[in-house]
């Protein structure tokens, strides 16, 4: 499955969307990844999570759990922990710290792939990796399906995404869709 085809799965699933949009990290953009409006469908996650764990199988990179961040990162997740043959636990933000809660925890040493459905600024993915660190797990990669930034965020792992795009976002006070009279939307879950 190449980026055409990532892109356009996403075109079909209306989850890719333009207009004016507040990210969950407070940044503005014209364009929006909805991917719940994919994994809604479990025969496409579960064929794009196959595509994710390709490349982690083709890098020779050893798994033994997958941990992703509620909401966007659980189902994507879960399915990549089927895909490796391997657990998918989430973590959950407590207090606004992220977390394992119900009864999860991570082995000393276990090596871990960070699993994500969007990456924009890194910060929950980071929040995720930062969380592994006090159970003393070695994160191995990060994967989304998508990047938005094109790669330049850098985690210091090896990182897999199955779209790769660098859109534009800006603080609120730099938008230039703000600064034309707009007012951004907010579609995904974390208000």
């Amino acid at each position: 499955m190449d980026q055409n085809e990532v892109k356009e799965l996403f075109k079909k699933n209306n989850a890719l969307l333009n207009g004016h949009f507040k990210l969950s990290s407070g940044l503005h953009s014209d364009t929006y990844f909805q991917s719940a409006l994919i994994i809604q469908h479990p025969a496409e996650t579960e064929k794009l999570a196959k595509e994710l764990a390709k490349k982690i199988k083709e890098s020779n990179i050893k798994v033994d759990a997958v941990v992703s961040p509620a909401m966007g990162g659980v189902i994507i997740g879960h399915e990549m922990g089927r895909a490796l043959g391997t657990r998918a636990v989430f973590t959950e933000r407590v207090d606004g710290a992220v977390t394992l809660r119900r009864g999860f925890s991570i082995e000393k040493g276990e090596k871990v792939v960070v699993v994500e459905d969007v990456i924009t600024t890194g910060l929950s993915t980071q929040e995720v990796i930062d969380a592994l660190k006090k159970y003393e797990a070695d994160v191995v990669a990060v994967v989304s399906l998508v990047d938005r930034s094109a790669g330049k965020v850098d985690f210091g792992v090896p990182r897999f995404s199955l779209l790769s795009l660098d859109v534009k976002s800006y603080k609120e006070e730099e938008c230039p869709m703000c600064k034309d009279g707009g007012t951004a939307i907010k579609p995904g879950s974390r208000k």
